[in-house]
């Protein structure tokens, strides 16, 4: 198990050598890598940013959302063209950072309803981009990780069940669950129980607040996820998400109008040390 720290805490443009120092100092609380959000996809800007961080000792793990122009479920074939180059790309830029997953809801775009829920033409449209990123991803040993949302985010895939259902009908080897403590403490009946059953899809998990804030001060049920983890035998990243007011791109999604930490680093050194402590008791 590794400990990660998602980067939309602070910014969505992570090539900015502003940022490196900051960098140095998750490495020095602990983090064994840093999730990278791939926003504006530049394959030789995050080469660069690779050997940085790989000079650090910092592992990468890298994110990304889909926009309108670029939308996997669009009627418009011309929409589902760019959604499959841009998604490539984005491949192309975790094979130049160093990462092997790529997480997020890949699936469709956020923030943008029908008024309905999703249909049989979406959902396919959606695995015939995604099987054909899935494919280039595979050439560079990348996996595709699908994070499924709340319903007040997306409407494609909102449960851990949709999103098994989603990977299964695939039929790739290189893709997976994108499991998030926050949306699943939305949508699930019974977080726990989700993780167990479909424990053998999950390739990656954030560790997320019901408030997107700190872990471990909210009301997750942090006691039988991580036990729930811990029996299936999770061995991949457990990565902190937590958003503050520095992304207005995110702010749509995210709704985050307030501060609610101390500042950002007091939450990821806080956020680091406890979900250590939780997942040493687990590991005895």
């Amino acid at each position: 198990m590794k400990v990660g720290m998602n980067l939309f805490l602070w910014t969505d443009d992570p090539v900015d050598e502003a940022w490196l120092p900051l960098y140095e100092r998750l490495k020095a609380m602990g983090f064994n890598g840093v999730e990278l959000p791939i926003f504006n996809p530049d394959p030789e800007k995050f080469a660069a940013l690779g050997r940085r961080l790989e000079d650090m000792g910092l592992e990468r793990t890298a994110i990304t959302v889909c926009n309108a122009d670029d939308n996997p479920i669009a009627a418009d074939s011309a929409i589902r063209k760019a959604a499959t180059d841009r998604l490539s790309l984005v491949v192309d830029c975790c094979e130049a950072v160093g990462s092997k997953i790529l997480g997020g809801p890949l699936y469709s775009v956020i923030g943008e309803f029908s008024g309905a829920g999703p249909t049989e033409e979406e959902w396919a449209r959606s695995q015939d981009v995604i099987r054909d990123v899935a494919d280039h991803a595979a050439k560079s040993d990348i996996g595709l990780t699908f994070e499924f949302l709340n319903r007040f985010e997306i409407y494609l895939l909102n449960t851990t069940a949709d999103t098994a259902r989603y990977v299964e009908e695939l039929g790739r080897p290189n893709v997976g669950i994108h499991y998030d403590t926050f949306h699943a403490h939305i949508e699930e009946k019974d977080s726990a129980a989700a993780i167990r059953k479909n424990a053998g899809a999950i390739t990656h998990v954030h560790i997320s607040e019901n408030d997107r804030s700190t872990p471990g001060e909210g009301q997750v049920a942090w006691e039988s996820t991580f036990d729930a983890l811990a029996d299936v035998g999770y061995d991949g990243w457990l990565t902190i998400e937590a958003f503050g007011s520095a992304l207005p791109s995110l702010a749509a999604a995210t709704k985050i109008w307030r501060r609610m930490f101390q500042d950002e680093e007091t939450l990821a050194r806080k956020g680091h040390d406890f979900i250590r402590r939780e997942w040493a008791k687990r590991r005895v």
